[in-house]
């Protein structure tokens, strides 16, 4: 697979996607694959200038793919931002008013705090510029400041070595939608050989998108969502996933989450190369724990399990939507633009009850253009449903 996406895989592909397919997703991971650049670096080699990181005084590094210049300048992204933050406990609104508003105090307030410990060591996970021979390097992209014990797992072997661990399941499966942040990786995965019938659940709920019918189409199939942060936004993890035939709402189950942290053994200073042996092990771990996975929430037992969970606060009734609402919205800290689409969601969807809440935010998690914003509200439907059901 890796050799036949690769030839699509241009230099000006994209950052980031929603609601790519897996061939899109393997193209951009590819080009992402050729211009990242990790080093460990010390704090009297970093600063600011007019806003952005300038990496000076590191040795040409020479690795597999040849001679490597570190030296340079790095356009922060937000993530980025945020972990220079932390790192430099410097409060993350007060930084980003200063980009917004006074970049020269920006580069001021860094600076002084680089030069506290100036033998202190991160590691910078970047993206190289293009860079044409003769001229001067492009300038490049800060993805991450991070620790240097950070064990990096990489976005495009995690998908690879989840896939086979997929196939290896046995289980017929699908990629349903990919997406692709500064933050995160999101595949999901549906098996729809491995659907039960969900009468209780749908019954009296109407697809706020089209209007069809939940009892007319009463199947929800079994899936679940890949996960992975190659900037410490989170775990490389497995998390089971319910998809609704009517709507295509997706309901995750957090906390059946399988995960594994990204957290190893201190780097050498420089540019950060694993062992082909070493890369192989970690990710034949990824490949047999997501093949465990899959076994487990792909089970007809599992998901029939979930659903009479979910259905025994189900059909609690709601009779004052805005105030239901409103509770749960404020209980969960869901913003109130997020909020006034659910209620919409909600009434649209006809279905007066608990389960109702917790379809209309499903169904607004798909409406979101940012990814991120859009796991993050799907995972608080499960939320929303005991909160919903508790405030009657």
């Amino acid at each position: 697979m890796t050799q036949q996406y690769a030839e699509r895989a241009t230099a000006a592909a994209p950052r980031g996607a929603r609601n790519a397919d897996l061939r899109d997703l393997v193209v951009i991971l590819e080009d992402h694959k050729r211009r990242k650049q990790d080093v460990v670096v010390s704090a009297s080699a970093l600063s600011f200038r007019d806003g952005n990181v300038q990496v000076e005084g590191m040795e040409r590094q020479i690795t597999e793919d040849g001679v490597t210049d570190v030296d340079g300048t790095y356009r922060p992204t937000a993530v980025a931002d945020e972990g220079i933050a932390d790192k430099l406990k410097i409060p993350t609104s007060y930084l980003r008013r200063m980009r917004a508003e006074n970049v020269p105090l920006l580069d001021e307030n860094v600076n002084a705090w680089l030069r506290q410990q100036p033998d202190r060591r991160f590691m910078l996970r970047t993206f190289r510029g293009d860079h044409t021979p003769g001229t001067a390097p492009a300038e490049g992209v800060a993805r991450a400041l991070m620790s240097d014990s950070y064990k990096v797992m990489d976005n495009f072997d995690i998908l690879l070595a989840a896939l086979e661990g997929v196939q290896k399941s046995g289980h017929p499966t699908k990629v349903i939608g990919c997406d692709l942040t500064d933050r995160r990786m999101y595949v999901r995965v549906e098996s729809e050989a491995v659907a039960v019938m969900a009468p209780e659940l749908l019954s009296g709920y109407h697809s706020p998108f089209d209007g069809r019918s939940g009892d007319q189409l009463p199947l929800v199939s079994a899936g679940f969502v890949i996960t992975n942060s190659e900037v410490g936004s989170g775990a490389w993890s497995v998390t089971p996933r319910a998809v609704m035939q009517v709507c295509t709402n997706g309901l995750t189950i957090p906390m059946d989450v399988m995960r594994a942290v990204h957290v190893g053994a201190k780097h050498d200073e420089g540019v950060v190369s694993w062992s082909e042996d070493t890369q192989k092990k970690e990710l034949e771990v990824i490949t047999a724990k997501t093949a465990d996975a899959v076994r487990t929430f792909l089970s007809r037992e599992y998901i029939e399990a979930k659903l009479r969970e979910i259905e025994a606060a189900a059909g609690r009734p709601v009779t004052e939507p805005t105030k239901t609402i409103e509770h749960v919205t404020k209980t969960l800290k869901i913003s109130n633009e997020a909020k006034e689409t659910i209620l919409a969601h909600f009434v649209r969807g006809g279905q007066m009850t608990a389960g109702g809440v917790m379809q209309a935010v499903t169904s607004t998690a798909q409406t979101l253009a940012d990814a991120d914003q859009a796991a993050a509200l799907e995972a608080l439907a499960l939320p929303a449903l005991t909160a919903a059901a508790a405030h009657g």
